[in-house]
């Protein structure tokens, strides 16, 4: 099997994933937003929650979190850093109870990408770019993978996940898709 790790990634392995099931192929992006605590960024929090390491001493939201075992492929913070959790391969724990085009279990044929931000803030430009670019290397691994079939959290488990939210600027990251589609090189940082 090959390499699923993307070279441009720091790569911080953690042990929220296991094996995909036999003979599922990888057919579906998520985009998700997170921000640890809610509405602060930077910090080491999301690295410390999917490294199953996350006080929940430092801050009284951390309580009720704190012994989740969740991950996703990627984290996309807002000066454009992208960090690798889980080999592409691998089944990530980023959708939880979900469903797309009829199937449930979308773990099993997804790969996340969290951007960090919230459902109500602007996400950053390098962001987008990031995204775009990440993207273009995900669908080159995985050309089932086409425009429709990467959609936000807020699609594959609606009423109880809203991210990435209305911040997110759907219009724009398909443009940008679209140029690294046609071989424009976007320039990150």
């Amino acid at each position: 099997m090959p390499d699923g790790w993307l070279p441009q990634a720091r790569r911080a392995p953690c042990p929220n994933w296991d094996e995909r099931p036999p003979g599922v192929a990888v057919e579906l992006l998520v985009i998700h937003g997170i921000s640890l605590p809610p509405g602060v960024f930077g910090g080491p929090w999301i690295d410390d929650l999917f490294q199953n390491r996350l006080d929940p001493e430092a801050h009284p939201y951390f309580r009720a979190i704190a012994g989740l075992r969740v991950s996703s492929h990627l984290l996309i913070r807002r000066d454009g850093e992208l960090i690798q959790y889980v080999d592409l391969y691998k089944r990530a724990w980023h959708a939880g109870v979900s469903r797309f085009a009829g199937r449930a279990a979308c773990n099993d044929f997804a790969i996340g990408v969290e951007l960090e931000g919230t459902d109500e803030l602007p996400y950053a430009e390098i962001q987008y770019r990031v995204l775009a670019q990440a993207t273009q290397a995900i669908r080159a691994r995985f050309p089932d993978i086409g425009l429709e079939r990467i959609v936000g959290h807020s699609d594959i488990a609606p009423g109880r996940k809203t991210d990435p939210g209305a911040a997110f600027d759907w219009e724009y990251f398909h443009t940008l898709i679209g140029r690294v589609d046609e071989g424009s090189v976007l320039h990150v940082g």
